[in-house]
């Protein structure tokens, strides 16, 4: 699939028509890659879910209906997975923080570095010689997709065979994945390196690609580097301790309101509008801060059109910001006289960063930013301090709270 609609009502079809398949089809086949324009037995609702075009709460209630709790038990994990990473990330945001800085780190020293550039160009531009990751560097670059269990062989390969800057390949990820989140990438990466679980690195073998593959990539003897340790060495300290979830103030009805949509939540109708004095609306563009080097020009349509959308079904005539200066929001916000910004939660990450770099010029003008957290994440994050495990045991309570029976 490469025409990708950024819609409520496109993710909702792909979600519907994806339903029959996410039981015990879904639970043996998930793991196989069979290549680009070919992912029938996975879902593709990522980019959706990504931006909330689709509900996580919406994706898990149509697996148990079509199929029981036994049969999507697999699916289910899937879908609170991304959860976990999210609220692990906002537990540790001190992660995030060491990524963004050490992706300058890793720019600088590459252009100070010539052989490193050149091994880094190639490995992007899908020139190693190694079959099967040239394979998926392009249909990451043409697509702005990868199945996962291919995401995890090239963030091996690009490490431990290639040798190269773990987070410059997080980086490289994160410009051209339409389903790309702060989280979800950095923790991937870092899962891959053996830094998220300590000593525990994820090897890319040949018999598990040519296995996965059904035998449409089949890497040599000797391709491939043995993974024998991770990258714990890069980390001495270990992981920072977890922190208090950073606490929020919902926007108060009757306050003069500037509602702000961005793509982390585009389903802004389920907050209730009604009751704020509502004085304008933007919508915020900021694809462009995922990485210092130009965005796939995808990701960034991709984004577009669906703040268009969710500005559409708001029923609001928007002003389209950039992210750019971090002041413009709050000229913007002054100039229609509201005193408080209404957003969607916005996790660690990019865009975080740069609505914190605002808050101070909305305090001078007396401008609140105001966030909804959604339940869904209210219900998984305090468990995400640790391993997947910790969370995985309270699925069936997350379950019977947040999915309607």
């Amino acid at each position: 699939m490469t025409d990708w609609i950024a819609t409520r009502a496109e993710g909702e079809k792909q979600l519907a028509a994806f339903a029959p398949r996410m039981g015990r089809r879904y639970a043996n086949g998930r793991n196989t890659d069979h290549g680009a324009g070919r992912h029938m037995a996975v879902s593709v609702l990522s980019p959706y879910i990504r931006r909330r075009l689709v509900l996580e709460a919406d994706a898990v209630a149509a697996a148990l209906a079509a199929h029981g709790p036994e049969n999507a038990e697999k699916f289910v994990q899937e879908v609170i997975w991304r959860g976990y990473f999210k609220g692990w990330l906002e537990r540790r945001p001190q992660v995030w923080t060491s990524y963004a800085e050490g992706v300058q780190a890793d720019l600088l020293a590459l252009d100070r570095d010539r052989r490193l550039r050149r091994d880094v160009n190639r490995a992007m531009d899908g020139q190693t010689g190694l079959a099967c990751f040239d394979a998926w560097a392009e249909e990451l670059v043409e697509t702005g997709y990868l199945h996962n269990h291919a995401r995890m062989w090239f963030a091996s390969i690009w490490i431990f065979t290639l040798g190269l800057p773990w987070r410059l390949g997080a980086d490289f990820f994160y410009r051209h994945l339409l389903d790309g989140d702060a989280a979800s990438n950095t923790l991937g990466w870092r899962w891959a390196a053996g830094l998220h679980t300590k000593g525990k690195p994820y090897p890319a073998t040949a018999m598990n690609i040519t296995t996965f593959t059904n035998g449409r990539l089949t890497p040599r003897p000797g391709d491939l580097t043995e993974v024998t340790e991770g990258l714990e060495a890069t980390e001495p300290d270990g992981l920072p301790p977890v922190l208090p979830l950073r606490p929020v103030t919902p926007p108060q009805p009757g306050q003069p309101t500037a509602l702000l949509i961005t793509d982390e939540d585009c389903r802004v109708e389920d907050f209730g509008l009604t009751t704020l004095d509502i004085r304008t609306a933007a919508t915020l563009s900021a694809s462009h801060l995922r990485s210092p080097l130009p965005m796939a020009e995808n990701v960034a349509r991709f984004e577009e059109a669906a703040l268009v959308d969710a500005a559409t079904r708001v029923g609001v005539s928007p002003t389209h910001l950039r992210a750019d200066d971090p002041y413009d929001l709050a000229k913007w916000a002054a100039t229609a006289g509201a005193t408080q910004i209404a957003t969607a939660y916005v996790t660690q990450g990019p865009l975080r960063d740069w609505l914190d770099q605002a808050t101070p010029a909305l305090a001078v003008r007396g401008i609140s930013l105001c966030e909804w957290r959604r339940d869904w994440d209210s219900a998984i994050w305090p468990h995400a301090t640790a391993g997947f495990f910790k969370v995985k045991k309270q699925i069936p309570r997350i379950l019977e709270q947040m999915v309607p029976t």
